[in-house]
């Protein structure tokens, strides 16, 4: 199966939009492991153990592995999540952005060397730097759009004089990944759950792209909002939480703390669905 077909299979069998986000940071461990990064694949395969059957994907973090030259520990978790979730997509969250055979090698990287199913990118440098990783027909790659960090105001929401009707920044994405960039059906859009309206105005400039949707949880996000402004039938939507789920609980019940906080996004975002009529 591609990406979207291992997203909708994932989503209907779970009955999930969730994503759960494995940003490991050994100073937050539980006692048992805490402050050691040896153990980062201990901690993110119990958290993949407990939530399997409740999730639409998975997101690893590149950076809070290669921080800890843990790079072999993500190749073992893109592993183990294959044999524990086989029907589950991992979206390797890189966000990376270059041009020409650099490119070619952080698209090796993503989908040969871990074996991801999808990448987020930054659409910074143009579509040469896009292209290389649609070569892997069936992946998925995610446009960094609309962020959710206050920054994201910086650029995203600067309006293009040169371009016909002169859009901000974020919706010319928008349109790009929904017309002539997306040549194989394979661009999905990034889109923080800080920002609602700017979701649904998205969705409007993108009606068919899945988008996945961070900043549910620690960072505040409104879940039901999110679901209101983004879900439509054709046009799917991953909505990512970390911190809240992975360190629900600092003690030896971090498993079934994570597992509980996953089901409560879970049924939340559901519910949120039903809503829409």
């Amino acid at each position: 199966m591609n990406f979207l077909d291992m997203l909708r299979t994932a989503e209907r069998q779970n009955g999930s939009m969730l994503c759960v986000g494995l940003d490991p940071e050994p100073t937050r461990f539980p006692a048992n492991l805490a402050g050691d990064a040896g153990k980062i694949y201990d901690f993110c395969a119990a958290i993949v153990d407990a939530t399997a059957d409740l999730v639409s994907a998975f997101k690893p973090q590149i950076a809070y592995f290669a921080a800890h030259r843990a790079e072999d520990q993500l190749e073992r978790l893109m592993a183990h999540m294959r044999r524990a979730a086989p029907g589950v997509p991992v979206i390797l969250d890189a966000k990376r952005g270059d041009i020409g055979s650099t490119a070619e090698q952080y698209a090796r990287e993503a989908f040969e060397r871990y074996g991801a199913d999808a990448v987020t990118l930054s659409p910074f440098m143009g579509f040469d730097s896009i292209q290389p990783y649609l070569k892997y027909h069936g992946k998925g790659a995610f446009l960094l759009c609309r962020t959710s960090n206050p920054g994201g105001d910086d650029f995203q929401s600067q309006r293009l004089a040169s371009v016909a009707g002169e859009p901000l920044l974020y919706e010319h994405i928008a349109q790009l990944a929904q017309g002539p960039w997306n040549l194989n059906g394979q661009l999905g859009l990034v889109v923080g759950a800080t920002y609602p309206a700017e979701i649904a105005r998205v969705r409007a400039l993108a009606p068919t792209l899945p988008l996945l949707i961070p900043g549910v949880g620690a960072q505040g996000g409104d879940a039901l909002a999110t679901v209101r402004a983004g879900r439509r039938d054709n046009g799917p939507i991953i909505v990512n939480s970390s911190r809240a789920i992975l360190y629900a609980s600092s003690g030896a019940d971090f498993v079934q703390a994570a597992r509980q906080e996953a089901v409560k996004t879970r049924d939340l975002l559901q519910a949120a669905r039903s809503n829409l009529g």
